[in-house]
């Protein structure tokens, strides 16, 4: 089977928890090809983020042309996106890729409480959102990009449809920031049709780079050319796997663990 090709388009992350890192152990492990077209390169740690050196915006470009030239592309993921100038150049090369699907991930906090983008770029957002498939914000994504004030699932619900309807995406309303011992998750169309996931929280401090993982698993799944609420799912399922694998890095928010525990490869090696 030909590995679905993913263009990743995000920041760095130099404690490989989250962004460009977590996003190739992602699609690597759920048989996709990664690249990358790399936003920003930041400083961070479990402990937070200390510097941030945005990608000048030509280089940014430079590297999605280098793959869309050569390699082709099933999917795209976008992370974080460094600045408005940034989102307005990306959307417009985006706008070339007819018919690829566009897995929107609204970087705007880091976990560790970290700003990673300006009022100026996340109002710059919208135009990436009219262009994708699904936007994946979690609830204070979901406020800042509604305007809306959201405490219960049922708020999270009536956010989302408003979102999906004036944006044409669907919205992945992701459940972590409300209170309560069951995380539920809405994926929300814009005709109105909501999925619903509710299963019981995991309690762990190691969940840095979740909402970096999801958004890259679904959308190797779209580049494989699962349904949009089937890709969502695995994508769900692998977050928790890699949530119960955390290897327990770091003295904060540390990774989870991508690679579930394994070594792949001595599987293949003969005794």
């Amino acid at each position: 089977m030909t590995p679905p090709r993913i263009l990743i388009i995000a920041g760095s992350d130099s404690g490989g928890g989250a962004g460009i890192q977590a996003d190739i152990k992602t699609v690597t492990m759920l048989g996709g090809f990664a690249m990358t077209a790399i936003t920003a390169i930041t400083a961070q740690n479990t402990l937070g983020v200390t510097d941030v050196l945005p990608i000048p915006v030509p280089m940014v470009l430079e590297q999605m042309d280098a793959v869309t030239g050569d390699l082709g592309v099933d999917a795209v993921k976008i992370g974080m996106i460094g600045s408005a100038e940034t989102v307005h150049a990306v959307a417009e090369r985006l706008e070339r890729l007819a018919g690829v699907p566009i897995v929107f991930d609204p970087v705007m906090i880091a976990t560790s409480g970290a700003a990673l983008a300006s009022e100026e770029t996340i109002a710059a957002f919208e135009r990436l959102m009219a262009g994708a498939a699904l936007v994946t914000p979690n609830t204070p994504e979901l406020e800042a990009l509604s305007g809306r004030s959201i405490a219960t699932v049922e708020e999270a619900e009536t956010a989302a449809l408003a979102l999906a309807r004036r944006t044409g995406s669907a919205i992945l309303a992701k459940g972590g920031h409300l209170a309560g011992a069951t995380l539920i998750d809405l994926l929300v169309e814009p005709d109105g049709k909501v999925h619903r996931w509710e299963q019981q929280r995991i309690d762990t401090r190691h969940s840095h780079g979740t909402g970096c993982t999801l958004a890259s698993a679904i959308a190797c799944g779209l580049g494989e050319g699962l349904p949009l609420a089937d890709a969502v799912a695995r994508g769900r399922a692998y977050v928790r796997a890699a949530l119960e694998a955390a290897p327990g890095f770091g003295q904060g928010h540390g990774p989870m663990g991508h690679g579930l525990g394994a070594v792949p490869f001595e599987s293949l090696r003969k005794p």
